[in-house]
């Protein structure tokens, strides 16, 4: 598997070269959110605002009725615990185009509860106008500045930084409302986003060489929630859905699916994987997602309770088609 540095400093800067109206936002952490090539590339065109996560974004909303188009830049947690009623009154209730990057999502820093979004969809998807994205490897890193720039109002980005690996194929771009199918299956439907996905895809190539039949849709647009393939794939899920998230399974990809479900009266049993109504204590990234179940092995014993069969992966057989080395050896336990 390929790994990628840096890929969203980089193409921030030849992405931006010929769009005059992007402003690039820091709340005082450009380099830990990689726009300190842009800001080197386009100084006249970068705003440091200082640690005033509030006055960022009514700012923000500010540039973006005069013709702007502002592209905030911080923690997760900073943008929607900080500055959310901003948010609602500056941006998403004029309905203006600003799109937010945040990064550290869920338990990928070891800061512990402060630094940990774990219900930012959750509270992004009630805000009206409200649009919200995840990336989950490179090619999402690289293609979610066109999907979040081609919608007309506000955006919200789940973003990675620092090493990545590339799951899916370069010339097939996340696109504002398309899941992507990773693998057909009838028995199970397997909805992923962010990180948890490549932990799926190992859960789910070791499944499948014992014989579970699994269809795995990566998830990149949490709102709106409208991709027909999604539907489709749930209703004909013999045995049932799991959902897999780096989120509280309160209000994000699990909540959706459930709206779903109950809203086009299908009966279907449903495991959400993720956090469960609790804050995260920080840790390394691998010990986390254990801790919290959001790993291969996790994803593997839900299956089995689904299915009502054992399928004796073990964790060699998961480390034998791990999909990748660490991913961030500069930031791995960085904020």
């Amino acid at each position: 598997m390929e790994i990628l540095s840096r890929v969203h400093a980089r193409h921030l800067v030849e992405w931006a070269k010929d769009r005059p109206d992007v402003l690039v936002l820091s709340a005082d952490l450009t380099s830990s959110t990689e726009i300190d090539l842009f800001r080197d590339a386009y100084p006249d065109r970068f705003l440091s605002m200082g640690i005033a996560e509030q006055n960022m974004l009514s700012f923000a909303g500010g540039l973006a009725r005069q013709g702007f188009t502002p592209l905030i830049h911080t923690f997760a947690v900073f943008i929607y615990r900080r500055a959310l009623d901003q948010i609602a009154m500056s941006v998403a209730y004029p309905n203006l185009p600003v799109k937010m990057f945040g990064f550290l999502p869920g338990i990928t820093t070891p800061g512990g509860a402060t630094h940990q979004a774990i219900e930012d969809i959750a509270v992004m998807r009630a805000l009206p106008n409200m649009t919200v994205l995840e990336a989950g490897d490179a090619t999402d890193v690289k293609s979610v500045l066109d999907a979040a720039y081609g919608v007309p109002g506000p955006v919200y980005v789940r973003m990675l930084r620092g090493e990545i690996p590339r799951l899916f194929d370069e010339t097939n771009p996340l696109r504002v409302g398309e899941a992507r199918v990773i693998s057909r299956g009838t028995d199970i439907t397997l909805l992923s986003s962010g990180i948890c996905t490549e932990e799926a895809m190992r859960a789910a190539k070791a499944l499948a060489a014992k014989g579970a039949s699994i269809e795995h849709l990566h998830v990149t647009t949490l709102k709106p929630f409208d991709d027909p393939r999604v539907l489709d794939s749930i209703a004909k899920a013999g045995r049932g859905v799991i959902t897999m998230e780096n989120h509280t399974v309160i209000g994000g990809l699990g909540t959706a699916v459930a709206e779903l479900i109950a809203a086009h009266g299908l009966a279907k049993r449903l495991v959400k994987l993720g956090l469960k109504d609790t804050f995260a204590h920080g840790a390394s990234l691998p010990y986390l997602k254990k801790e919290y179940g959001l790993d291969a092995m996790s994803l593997v014993r839900a299956v089995e309770t689904l299915l009502d069969a054992r399928f004796a992966v073990t964790e060699s057989d998961l480390a034998g088609i791990y999909l990748a080395p660490v991913h961030s050896a500069a930031k791995a336990e960085a904020l």
